[in-house]
């Protein structure tokens, strides 16, 4: 399986959504499934994916992260829930993608 950047995903989900109703709305109520479907790769159950459709009325904007630690990561990082296996697994799925 080649490779593809967030980028070109983005875009073969919205072209895929754009041809076939049916996707769109599996695309939207269910994206973690869809996605592990249509790339073959599996997400971490901690890693969420959210999917909104613009409307007449409805525009979404979606910001970067930042590097800073909300208090519940910071929390994670001090309690040591997240072991170097866990994240190194975390960047190879999302080096998949």
């Amino acid at each position: 399986m080649t490779t593809m950047t967030m980028r070109e995903m983005k875009a073969h989900l919205v072209a895929r959504a754009d041809e076939s109703e049916d996707f769109r709305t599996r695309l939207v109520a269910d994206p973690k499934s869809v996605i592990s479907v249509e790339f073959g790769v599996s997400i971490p159950d901690g890693f969420n994916v959210q999917v909104y459709e613009d409307s007449a009325t409805t525009a979404h904007m979606v910001l970067p992260m930042t590097d800073r630690l909300t208090e519940e990561e910071l929390a994670q990082v001090a309690g040591g829930n997240w072991g170097q296996e866990s994240m190194d697994q975390l960047e190879d799925d999302m080096n998949n993608l």
